[in-house]
């Protein structure tokens, strides 16, 4: 008798694994740093390098497997995807494959009887919410990347700071809103960000972007920036709709001017703004569908 997981320890994983060290070597990881990436040790990256472990032909070839190894070596090269997401992801492959595919298939070898039957009944959700959150945040650390390193983003950051934040499809509160833990500040002239992006960490920004998805708009990411005329301007001008809210009004500011607007005229990035009121820095707040999209629109502003 032979488990299933026994053909994924034995015949799957040495094969993903090696390819997977072979993939972040080529992209220039030190011996110790891929040991660290796959949480094995450096001798057992040795072995795979030196082609001292059995592969399995059928896994080298998968298709589905060998996109898998690049696109994770890419992530875990960069720092955009963590080694949960990394896992997660192996992870769905795995139980998609044991589903009457290739790992079906080498357990039937070893165990010809299961031919006579249709397959696995198998409990394993490839739209769970531990992946979708690790997408976010994988989302998230990729356009930080893409906004710090703009030059001059560093002068449009507020005194309060700023938060880049994107949401889980369903989100209703702040645990469901993923952001900088703090906030992205000026140091000395470069934007900072203190923390990798987790869940639950950021009241304001999150508040604004719950509040605009309460309004019926399709938003998932938001950011904040100072506010000036100009900032505006060139936002629309880059064609972003802006409304303009009401920091003081009683109930929920930013819903009340995007149902007056009407959610379905704005376009899919748009900006939210207030010129300040008493105590209340003015903000510009600029939404949209993902954090990239965010990003992008905010750097049209840098090449002004």
């Amino acid at each position: 008798m032979k488990f299933i997981e026994e053909v994924v320890v034995e015949e799957f994983l040495p094969t993903f694994r090696s390819m997977l060290a072979e993939a972040l070597r080529d992209r220039g990881l030190t011996q110790h740093e891929v040991a660290e990436a796959l949480g094995i040790s450096q001798s057992a990256v040795s072995k795979y390098a030196h082609g001292e472990v059995a592969r399995r032909g059928e896994v080298l070839d998968d298709e589905r497997v060998v996109e898998l190894v690049e696109r994770v070596a890419d992530g875990l090269a960069t720092g955009d995807m963590s080694r949960v997401q990394a896992l997660v992801e192996a992870e769905v492959l795995v139980r998609r494959l044991e589903q009457g595919d290739l790992l079906a298939q080498l357990h039937e070898e070893s165990m010809p009887e299961l031919a006579a039957y249709d397959g696995y009944a198998r409990i394993h959700d490839p739209e769970s919410g531990l992946r979708t959150s690790e997408q976010v945040r994988s989302s998230l650390r990729q356009a930080l990347r893409r906004l710090t390193n703009a030059s001059g983003f560093a002068g449009l950051i507020p005194n309060v700071g700023s938060n880049l934040v994107e949401c889980l499809p369903e989100a209703t509160s702040v645990d469901d809103v993923a952001g900088v833990p703090g906030r992205i500040v000026d140091v000395k002239g470069r934007a900072t960000v203190p923390g990798d992006p987790e869940f639950g960490v950021s009241e304001h920004v999150a508040s604004v972007l719950l509040s605009a998805r309460k309004a019926d708009s399709d938003v998932r990411a938001a950011l904040n920036v100072r506010y000036d005329q100009q900032i505006v301007a060139d936002l629309e001008s880059a064609g972003y709709d802006a409304v303009e809210f009401d920091p003081d009004a009683p109930t929920d500011p930013i819903r009340e001017a995007i149902e007056e607007r009407g959610p379905d005229s704005l376009s899919s990035t748009f900006v939210c703004y207030q010129t300040g009121g008493f105590g209340i820095e003015p903000i510009t707040y600029v939404l949209g569908p993902d954090a990239d999209a965010v990003v992008t629109a905010v750097k049209t502003l840098l090449g002004r």
